[in-house]
């Protein structure tokens, strides 16, 4: 199983960031969504996050919120995130869970951690879980061996952020705006900001996402970022090809230009 840290390093080590994709499980289809992740990793991307399919979403904007939907209806329950977590992971990439509490809290803590980890998943981003209540699922995911990342903001004070990279492992998620989801055609002036401030709190990898959506934003974020962050890119693709072969080849595309941009 390839770890996080494991990621980080290497890129470290070849002087560029890690590019960090996310899918929907059950998008464009159950198996689908395997193809489209493999097809990312194949193409360049170090870090896949697969989406849990979840009816109420806080900060996805309309372009996840449609495939999320899509996956819905496709019938996607958490036993299909984990045999996509299981594919995923089998292509060598470092595989994490996005979900909302919610369906980790219905499903029970320390039952998700372990069947994650027993899927090859490696850890968990939970963007609506807060610090002050994240200490059982930390428990419970230390117990698994997989690691906890949280989100800071622009928004966040000296004292948030301290309190946000106290609770993460593998490494702190940095939204470049106060907004949902979407790709943009800039990516928010306020992150290299938000990146400086988070590094002066912890020696973790500081990753940015919301708003890439080029190769020429990729490179400009991994200039001062450990990682990019790229998922309704991606998403657009497949929602726009005319089937899901087209949709693969379309995602890849996008992707090799991504990992050519973190690289610059």
């Amino acid at each position: 199983m390839t770890t996080l840290q494991t990621v980080f390093a290497k890129a470290k080590a070849d002087n560029r960031a890690a590019l960090v994709g996310y899918l929907p499980a059950g998008f464009p289809s159950k198996d689908g969504a395997i193809a489209a992740a493999a097809a990312l990793v194949e193409a360049g991307c170090d870090v896949i996050e697969i989406g849990l399919p979840y009816s109420d979403p806080l900060m996805d904007g309309p372009t996840i919120q449609d495939a999320v939907h899509r996956s819905l209806t496709n019938g996607t329950r958490i036993a299909d995130v984990m045999r996509t977590v299981e594919g995923v992971a089998a292509t060598g990439a470092a595989t994490l869970v996005m979900t909302y509490w919610n369906p980790i809290d219905k499903y029970g803590a320390d039952r998700f951690a372990r069947d994650l980890a027993n899927a090859g998943g490696v850890g968990t981003i939970t963007p609506d879980l807060t610090p002050e209540e994240s200490e059982p699922w930390r428990a419970a995911s230390a117990a698994a061996g997989i690691d906890t990342v949280f989100l800071v903001a622009p928004s966040s004070t000296e004292q948030r952020i301290k309190a946000v990279v106290d609770c993460c492992t593998g490494f702190v998620y940095a939204a470049s705006l106060m907004g949902v989801t979407g790709a943009r055609e800039s990516v928010n002036v306020a992150a290299e900001g938000l990146v400086e401030r988070t590094k002066a709190h912890t020696d973790l990898p500081v990753c940015v996402g919301l708003g890439v959506g080029t190769g020429a934003q990729a490179a400009e974020v991994a200039a001062y970022a450990d990682g990019v962050i790229v998922g309704s890119a991606f998403i657009r693709r497949i929602l726009d090809a005319p089937d899901e072969a087209a949709g693969l080849e379309s995602v890849a595309t996008l992707a090799r230009d991504m990992a050519r941009g973190v690289r610059r």
